[in-house]
């Protein structure tokens, strides 16, 4: 998608741009700025490269075989390298110099065998002719038909054509582009000490730029002027903002007057000469401003904030805020796009379930990477799962399937490898018979779940209360207050479906919910110890009574033997 919004920006190439650009022209701007796109996104960095004419030649070296030395030469709107002169010859081994190792260059055999009778011997250049007014080849050149088919050259061979293996990995690749136009250099004034550096769109240094291919820019030293190659000229800096960033420093903004112009950050301002670089201005208007974005002087000589493209000016006349581009329907249109709004701009992506291909946005299979338990059914931009007979949906994850019986019996989920391995619903319990395992609805209101009432159904129960109360958590009853008492008095009992207790088949509940309550079970205990204290008091009453008894008895009975025998001593005094 990055491509297609790249794309959408530079067909406004014509806003902002001078009014002195041929427009005709402006695809072949476009066609550099891709290039460089391309050399950005996934090419590799040239080692070196020359210019003559119309034409550029790159040497790479970045190990690969024939087809995707190609491709990379592709990728950048250009070719292997065609050797077909002398003079291309000549350049060829300038470029490769004394490079260790072999170089793809695009003469290849498509098909068939080597004909020794023409110049090419049956290879033909990758742009599908045999045109050519010069050969090289090595004294080793195989002519049979099972000989290789792609062509290498290297110092080592004194850069004779040798037949090589396509898909064998060599060290490097030449590329080759031609252009509509290109661009002389620039004049540099000796006097004054100038000089020029130039940039080009396919990456390698100044050195071999004889002529500079479209989207080429030349700085000139020390003043800084910058211009672009554009339609055979160089034009000036700021040029349109949609390339490049205009030639600016920092940002490029499209003016009330529909002209491209550079600003700075706060603190600094425009050179006043080459109008593209930033130069410290601590007492200048647009310091004085405080713009979060650019500061521009209009044709009467005032200066105003301005923002860059995709934001808008905020109240305050200073800070600039992202302007909704999406809340412009044209954008996006294809079928199942949606536009999707960042900081400055757009990108077009595809709706979910849906994955761009071919530059449409086609439905995409979710069913391939297995996301439902069963089965699996898709549907545009999204997909359905379902279960198989005996299996219904669980209710906490769509994509997973639980046993179901709805009913009083059924026949139990067995392992075929294990008959006594089986497993039944949730809310039933296994039982062994002659013919096999069956699951039976196991009634949990025996258990006693809930508080007031309960109505037994197939793998679960309901719980209900009585007049006056309202269910809590599904299994409790709490009395309502008089205002609930008058909203509902006559409506009988309310039955609420509760999520079934988790019970493992053959075996009881693991907690049975006691019908007393707290302060129930407080009286309960109160009353207990209560009647423990009053009986250890009475046994201890008890216990001291008969103490008491049996010492007075004691005593009673050490006095009477004492006057028994004083009488009979008196008696034999006598």
């Amino acid at each position: 998608m990055r491509d297609k919004h790249f794309v959408h920006q530079t067909g406004l190439l014509a806003a902002g741009t001078h009014d002195h650009l041929n427009m005709e022209d402006v695809p072949g701007l476009l066609v550099a700025v891709l290039l460089v796109l391309a050399g950005r996104l996934g090419g590799t960095e040239p080692s070196g490269g020359s210019c003559f004419g119309k034409q550029c030649y790159v040497v790479h070296r970045h190990t690969g075989d024939f087809t995707s030395a190609q491709n990379q030469c592709k990728e950048q709107n250009g070719h292997l390298m065609t050797v077909r002169s002398h003079e291309s010859h000549d350049r060829l081994v300038t470029l490769l110099g004394n490079a260790s190792g072999q170089f793809w260059i695009g003469l290849h055999r498509p098909t068939g065998c080597p004909d020794a009778t023409f110049a090419l011997k049956g290879y033909e250049w990758v742009t599908q002719d045999g045109e050519s007014i010069f050969s090289n080849w090595a004294e080793t050149f195989d002519r049979s038909c099972s000989s290789p088919r792609c062509i290498t050259v290297s110092a080592e061979d004194v850069f004779r054509w040798t037949q090589k293996r396509c898909d064998a990995l060599v060290r490097g690749f030449l590329c080759e582009y031609s252009f509509n136009y290109a661009c002389t250099r620039l004049e540099e004034e000796e006097v004054a000490g100038e000089s020029v550096i130039y940039t080009n769109p396919l990456g390698f240094g100044e050195e071999g730029l004889l002529s500079l291919p479209p989207g080429s820019t030349a700085t000139r030293m020390p003043s800084e002027l910058k211009y672009i190659c554009f339609s055979q000229k160089w034009q000036q800096a700021p040029w349109s903002c949609e390339v490049l960033q205009g030639g600016c420093q920092h940002k490029c903004i499209v003016g009330p007057d529909h002209q491209p112009s550079c600003y700075c950050p706060p603190g600094l301002s425009i050179h006043p000469v080459n109008k593209i670089t930033c130069e410290t201005d601590p007492d200048g208007p647009c310091t004085r401003l405080g713009c979060e974005h650019a500061c521009l002087e209009d044709p009467h000589g005032a200066y105003s904030c301005m923002c860059t493209h995709g934001f808008k000016l905020a109240p305050d006349g200073r800070s600039c805020v992202d302007f909704n581009d999406c809340s412009d329907e044209r954008l996006c249109p294809g079928e199942n796009f949606r536009c999707v709004n960042t900081a400055g701009g757009f990108r077009c992506v595809c709706a979910d379930g849906f994955k761009l291909t071919g530059g449409v946005c086609a439905d995409q299979d979710e069913c391939a990477s297995a996301p439902c338990e069963h089965m699996c059914h898709n549907t545009p931009g999204s997909y359905r799962c379902s279960c198989y007979e005996g299996y219904i949906a669980d209710a906490h994850s769509a994509d997973k399937c639980k046993l179901h019986c709805g009913k009083e019996e059924c026949k139990a989920e067995c392992d075929p490898n294990d008959q006594y391995q089986c497993f039944c619903p949730d809310g039933y319990i296994a039982e062994e018979r002659v013919g096999g395992t069956v699951c039976i609805d196991m009634d949990e209101c025996t258990f006693a779940y809930c508080e007031h009432h309960c109505k037994n159904t197939y793998g679960s129960f309901k719980c209900s209360c009585s007049k006056g109360f309202t269910l809590v958590n599904e299994v409790f009853c709490k009395r309502k207050s008089e205002d609930e008492d008058e909203e509902w008095e006559g409506s009988g009992e309310a039955l609420t479906s509760p999520s079934t207790p988790t019970v493992a088949p053959n075996e009881g509940p693991t907690r049975q919910p006691s019908a007393v309550t707290v302060g129930g079970l407080v009286g309960i205990i109160v009353c207990c110890v209560f009647a423990v204290v009053a009986v250890v008091f009475l046994v201890q009453h008890l216990l001291n009574k008969r103490g008491k008894a049996e010492r007075e008895a004691t005593l009673k009975a050490s006095e009477g033997g004492g006057e028994a025998h004083s009488l009979r001593g008196m008696e034999v005094d006598a």
